[in-house]
């Protein structure tokens, strides 16, 4: 009997799935856990994985098509079933949508991998796996099981679709007892990104191309959120600069240290620090308005979520990767998680469960430059934090016998909009107070 594969949900508010790219074709054999297509939901592009075995009778859906949670979007042929009755099964059911099996609905799919939008072509289905990590093609299973027992899977060639690694692949290294080299932990706290270039000059005389881009599925569900948070959510907006003279001086001994460790903190992992334990004293902030009663659900977890660009080609917008419980993490900890999330977010993409659960958001443009401005709350949240960039200016200080003195200094300004019907302006300067003494007394941040 023909095995229908539909479209899963992928996220709690996936409504719909468009897919992007198919990595398999019409009469190709799949195993489970091999990766048959790139999905792009509401929050982010997923790898879909096979959850049976089978040879591919028809892809249902072309690639760029929407289709709904449920739907079937391929159809594998069973082991002794010919393609074409499998194909012509799927023809005399009218596309039903029922799954063929309770692996297929989504619901038992935990944490799927996820992959970039605008993924690199996959290598020829004959030629080996690439044999760097960054290039490594592999299904999430795939890539569990290696990171369980600490190999590295540049020295594994694929046999699944296009050359990528599967399960069996791996546990096939595994079984034949093959040296592999284990991957070095520095590589995962290394930045992938620089300071953002200045785009070049046009040459002289160049036209501006009129255009309509339609927007893709992450982009048009950012819209519709982005207005319902505006237009549902009374948005008020306090600001407070913060003296960072300190924090850069303890920073700079940090990272000297640190650096044989391939660690280097940034203003931003202390600001994630700061930000979570000053909810400790300010529980309002980190909390959720709630429609029924209507009430307010105070959280007993800090995670928060940093806002990562997307780059233009890409498919552009922005995701929230969540860092959870903040407030028990170290700088160190809380820097590599942010690195890891934010390269991911940028070459493969987030998994639902790295894209959920942040409690408060903190959005930082200082690297572009940009001094001071104000940032959309994002849902559920009560607040967001938006960080410019540390400026140097001068300040008037006074010693011990009342003499004035002008010296150059270090200033950050941090801007919170918060939810008026959680948070009043008081109950928000008093958080922002707390979070710039942290911030100029950055040794509390270590402890």
């Amino acid at each position: 009997m023909a095995i229908n594969i539909t479209m899963p949900r992928l996220s709690d508010t996936m409504e719909q799935g468009t897919v992007v790219k198919w990595h398999v074709k019409a009469g190709d054999t799949v195993s489970t856990g091999d990766v048959i297509a790139d999905i792009e939901t509401d929050k982010a592009t997923m790898e879909l994985e096979s959850f049976d075995d089978g040879i591919v009778a028809t892809l249902a859906i072309e690639e760029g098509k929407a289709i709904n949670v449920g739907e079937t979007i391929v159809v594998l042929a069973e082991d002794g079933e010919s393609v074409e009755e499998a194909a012509a099964s799927v023809s005399a059911s009218s596309g039903s949508s029922a799954p063929a099996t309770a692996q297929n609905d989504g619901s038992d799919i935990a944490s799927p991998s996820a992959t970039a939008i605008a993924e690199p072509p996959a290598p020829a289905e004959s030629s080996p796996a690439p044999t760097t990590n960054d290039r490594i093609f592999a299904s999430p299973l795939a890539r569990k099981i290696a990171q369980e027992n600490n190999m590295s899977l540049a020295s594994i060639t694929g046999t699944g679709p296009s050359g990528r690694i599967t399960k069996k692949d791996v546990e096939a290294v595994i079984r034949d007892g093959g040296a592999i080299a284990p991957t070095s932990p520095i590589e995962v706290q290394t930045p992938t990104t620089s300071t953002p270039m200045p785009a070049p000059l046009p040459a002289v005389g160049a036209i501006l191309e009129s255009k309509t881009v339609p927007l893709n599925t992450m982009r048009t569900v950012i819209a519709k959120r982005l207005v319902e948070s505006k237009t549902t959510i009374p948005h008020y907006q306090v600001t407070i600069s913060a003296r960072m003279d300190a924090l850069n001086a303890l920073r700079s001994e940090l990272n000297e240290q640190l650096a044989p460790q391939g660690v280097k903190l940034s203003v931003n992992d202390f600001l994630v620090r700061a930000c979570a334990i000053a909810m400790h004293q300010h529980p309002f902030i980190n909390s959720s308005w709630v429609d029924q009663g209507p009430a307010i659900q105070l959280h007993g977890h800090v995670n928060i979520g940093v806002a990562v660009s997307l780059p233009e080609e890409k498919g552009g917008g922005l995701v929230v990767a969540t860092i959870n419980n903040a407030d028990q993490t170290g700088l160190r900890q809380i820097s590599a998680e942010t690195k890891r999330l934010a390269a991911k977010a940028r070459d493969k993409g987030l998994s639902p469960a790295e894209l959920s659960g942040s409690t408060f958001t903190i959005s930082n443009l200082g690297m572009f430059g940009v001094e001071h401005f104000t940032a959309i709350i994002n849902p559920p949240n009560a607040a967001i934090l938006a960080v410019g960039k540390a400026i140097d200016k001068p300040f008037i200080e006074y010693d011990e016998n009342g003499d004035a003195e002008l010296i150059i200094g270090s200033e950050m300004s941090m801007t919170i909009s918060s939810d008026h019907r959680i948070i009043d302006g008081a109950m928000a300067a008093a958080y922002l107070q707390t979070v710039k003494e942290l911030l100029e007394s950055p040794a509390s941040l270590l402890v």
